[in-house]
Protein backbone atom coordinates (compact mmCIF):
# COMPACT_ATOMS: atom_id res chain seq x y z
CA UNK A 1 0.00 0.00 0.00
CA UNK A 2 1.33 3.62 -0.95
CA UNK A 3 1.97 6.07 2.16
CA UNK A 4 -0.73 8.96 2.46
CA UNK A 5 0.44 11.47 4.32
CA UNK A 6 -3.22 12.65 4.61
CA UNK A 7 -4.09 9.41 6.10
CA UNK A 8 -0.96 9.38 8.17
CA UNK A 9 -1.66 13.01 9.53
CA UNK A 10 -5.63 11.07 9.98
CA UNK A 11 -4.33 8.42 11.82
CA UNK A 12 -1.83 10.86 14.33
CA UNK A 13 -4.53 13.25 14.74
CA UNK A 14 -7.28 10.69 15.62
CA UNK A 15 -4.50 8.29 18.22
CA UNK A 16 -2.67 11.30 19.83
CA UNK A 17 -5.16 11.79 22.73
CA UNK A 18 -5.33 7.50 23.08
CA UNK A 19 -1.57 7.13 23.42
CA UNK A 20 -1.18 9.99 25.81
CA UNK A 21 -4.19 9.01 27.98
CA UNK A 22 -3.36 5.24 27.91
CA UNK A 23 -0.07 5.12 27.53
CA UNK A 24 2.09 3.38 24.93
CA UNK A 25 1.61 -0.56 26.38
CA UNK A 26 -1.76 0.35 27.29
CA UNK A 27 -3.06 1.23 23.14
CA UNK A 28 -3.67 -1.50 21.35
CA UNK A 29 -4.31 -2.06 17.69
CA UNK A 30 -8.36 -2.09 18.39
CA UNK A 31 -8.09 1.65 19.84
CA UNK A 32 -6.40 2.36 16.60
CA UNK A 33 -8.64 1.02 14.10
CA UNK A 34 -11.68 2.24 16.46
CA UNK A 35 -10.64 5.93 16.58
CA UNK A 36 -9.56 5.80 12.69
CA UNK A 37 -12.51 3.59 11.31
CA UNK A 38 -9.26 2.01 9.15
CA UNK A 39 -8.58 -1.68 9.35
CA UNK A 40 -5.37 -2.81 10.70
CA UNK A 41 -3.58 -2.98 6.93
CA UNK A 42 -4.73 0.74 6.27
CA UNK A 43 -2.64 1.90 9.46
CA UNK A 44 0.35 -0.42 9.20
CA UNK A 45 0.27 0.23 4.79
CA UNK A 46 1.01 4.22 6.38
CA UNK A 47 3.20 3.23 9.47
CA UNK A 48 5.46 0.21 10.18
CA UNK A 49 4.04 -0.76 13.55
CA UNK A 50 2.80 0.58 16.29
CA UNK A 51 5.94 2.41 17.62
CA UNK A 52 6.23 4.71 14.91
CA UNK A 53 2.84 5.67 14.93
CA UNK A 54 3.00 6.01 18.92
CA UNK A 55 6.66 8.45 17.89
CA UNK A 56 4.60 10.09 15.82
CA UNK A 57 1.49 10.73 18.50
CA UNK A 58 4.27 12.08 21.34
CA UNK A 59 5.51 14.39 18.59
CA UNK A 60 2.10 15.95 17.80
CA UNK A 61 0.68 16.07 21.80
CA UNK A 62 4.35 18.27 22.31
CA UNK A 63 3.33 20.73 19.44
CA UNK A 64 -0.04 20.98 20.55
CA UNK A 65 1.18 21.72 24.38
CA UNK A 66 4.49 23.71 22.83
CA UNK A 67 3.23 25.66 19.55
CA UNK A 68 1.11 27.95 22.05
CA UNK A 69 3.78 28.17 24.44
CA UNK A 70 5.97 29.87 22.14
CA UNK A 71 3.88 32.16 20.36
CA UNK A 72 3.63 33.70 24.02
CA UNK A 73 6.63 34.00 23.98
CA UNK A 74 7.89 35.44 21.20
CA UNK A 75 5.46 37.84 21.58
CA UNK A 76 7.19 39.30 24.28
CA UNK A 77 10.30 41.98 24.50
CA UNK A 78 12.06 41.06 28.02
CA UNK A 79 13.29 37.81 29.88
CA UNK A 80 10.91 38.57 32.64
CA UNK A 81 7.86 38.58 30.32
CA UNK A 82 8.95 35.66 28.60
CA UNK A 83 9.14 33.53 31.59
CA UNK A 84 5.96 34.84 32.48
CA UNK A 85 4.28 33.93 29.55
CA UNK A 86 5.85 31.13 29.67
CA UNK A 87 3.88 30.20 33.17
CA UNK A 88 0.98 32.11 32.28
CA UNK A 89 0.56 29.10 29.02
CA UNK A 90 -0.34 26.62 31.73
CA UNK A 91 -2.45 29.02 34.24
CA UNK A 92 -4.96 30.06 31.59
CA UNK A 93 -4.77 26.81 29.53
CA UNK A 94 -4.53 23.61 31.42
CA UNK A 95 -7.82 22.63 31.14
CA UNK A 96 -7.11 21.57 27.31
CA UNK A 97 -4.20 19.90 28.66
CA UNK A 98 -5.81 17.68 31.35
CA UNK A 99 -8.23 17.11 28.59
CA UNK A 100 -6.08 15.67 26.53
CA UNK A 101 -4.79 13.17 29.35
CA UNK A 102 -2.06 15.70 30.79
CA UNK A 103 1.44 16.55 29.85
CA UNK A 104 2.88 14.48 26.97
CA UNK A 105 6.27 14.57 28.40
CA UNK A 106 5.14 13.65 31.74
CA UNK A 107 2.70 10.52 30.74
CA UNK A 108 5.24 9.12 27.79
CA UNK A 109 8.61 9.44 30.08
CA UNK A 110 6.38 7.32 32.73
CA UNK A 111 5.48 4.84 30.17
CA UNK A 112 8.46 4.50 28.50
CA UNK A 113 11.57 5.29 31.37
CA UNK A 114 12.64 1.25 31.65
CA UNK A 115 10.87 0.10 28.26
CA UNK A 116 11.12 1.76 24.63
CA UNK A 117 14.40 3.90 23.82
CA UNK A 118 12.52 5.29 20.87
CA UNK A 119 9.81 6.93 22.63
CA UNK A 120 12.66 7.73 25.52
CA UNK A 121 14.61 9.73 23.04
CA UNK A 122 11.81 11.72 22.10
CA UNK A 123 11.04 12.31 25.59
CA UNK A 124 14.60 13.40 26.69
CA UNK A 125 14.21 15.23 23.56
CA UNK A 126 11.86 17.15 24.70
CA UNK A 127 13.08 17.97 27.84
CA UNK A 128 16.30 19.02 26.79
CA UNK A 129 14.90 21.30 24.37
CA UNK A 130 12.77 23.04 26.72
CA UNK A 131 15.76 23.24 29.39
CA UNK A 132 17.67 24.93 26.61
CA UNK A 133 15.15 27.52 25.97
CA UNK A 134 14.36 28.69 29.49
CA UNK A 135 18.17 28.59 29.90
CA UNK A 136 18.46 31.14 26.86
CA UNK A 137 16.10 33.50 28.11
CA UNK A 138 17.48 33.35 31.95
CA UNK A 139 20.38 34.23 30.09
CA UNK A 140 19.56 36.70 28.32
CA UNK A 141 17.98 38.20 31.08
CA UNK A 142 21.44 38.27 32.73
CA UNK A 143 23.49 39.54 29.96
CA UNK A 144 21.02 42.23 29.45
CA UNK A 145 21.29 43.20 33.27
CA UNK A 146 17.57 42.43 33.85
CA UNK A 147 18.23 39.17 36.20
CA UNK A 148 20.57 38.48 39.00
CA UNK A 149 23.40 35.93 38.57
CA UNK A 150 22.40 32.29 39.18
CA UNK A 151 22.92 28.92 38.54
CA UNK A 152 20.84 28.90 35.16
CA UNK A 153 20.56 25.26 34.10
CA UNK A 154 19.45 24.56 37.86
CA UNK A 155 17.16 26.88 37.83
CA UNK A 156 15.72 25.68 34.73
CA UNK A 157 15.22 21.70 35.83
CA UNK A 158 13.74 23.33 38.39
CA UNK A 159 11.09 25.28 36.69
CA UNK A 160 10.52 22.14 34.59
CA UNK A 161 10.32 19.77 37.66
CA UNK A 162 8.12 22.20 39.79
CA UNK A 163 5.55 22.57 36.50
CA UNK A 164 5.41 18.48 35.42
CA UNK A 165 5.06 17.24 39.19
CA UNK A 166 1.95 19.95 39.46
CA UNK A 167 0.69 18.97 36.48
CA UNK A 168 0.48 15.59 37.58
CA UNK A 169 -0.62 16.40 41.33
CA UNK A 170 -3.25 18.35 40.06
CA UNK A 171 -4.70 16.05 37.25
CA UNK A 172 -4.25 12.86 39.75
CA UNK A 173 -5.86 14.39 42.28
CA UNK A 174 -8.45 16.97 40.86
CA UNK A 175 -6.96 19.72 42.29
CA UNK A 176 -5.98 22.28 39.62
CA UNK A 177 -4.84 24.79 42.57
CA UNK A 178 -1.61 22.57 43.21
CA UNK A 179 -0.61 23.90 40.02
CA UNK A 180 -2.06 27.44 39.97
CA UNK A 181 -0.48 27.78 43.37
CA UNK A 182 2.81 26.41 42.20
CA UNK A 183 3.07 29.14 39.28
CA UNK A 184 2.10 31.59 41.59
CA UNK A 185 5.51 30.76 43.56
CA UNK A 186 7.34 30.77 40.33
CA UNK A 187 5.83 34.20 39.26
CA UNK A 188 6.99 35.42 42.83
CA UNK A 189 10.94 33.75 41.91
CA UNK A 190 11.03 35.72 38.63
CA UNK A 191 9.91 38.89 40.19
CA UNK A 192 12.99 38.18 43.01
CA UNK A 193 15.19 37.29 40.36
CA UNK A 194 14.73 40.63 38.64
CA UNK A 195 16.95 43.84 39.53
CA UNK A 196 14.82 46.29 37.80
CA UNK A 197 11.83 45.80 40.59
Amino acid sequence: MIRSEKTRKFIIEKTASIFNKKGYTGTYLSDLTNATGLTKGSIYGNFKDKNEVAVEAFRYNYNFQTDPVLASIDKEKTATNKLLAFLNHYKKGYLPIFKNGGCAILNTAVDTDDGNDLLKKEVTKAINTWHEKITEIVETGITNKEFKQLNVSEYAYRMIALIEGSILLSKTLNKPDILLNNINYLEAEIEQMNLKK
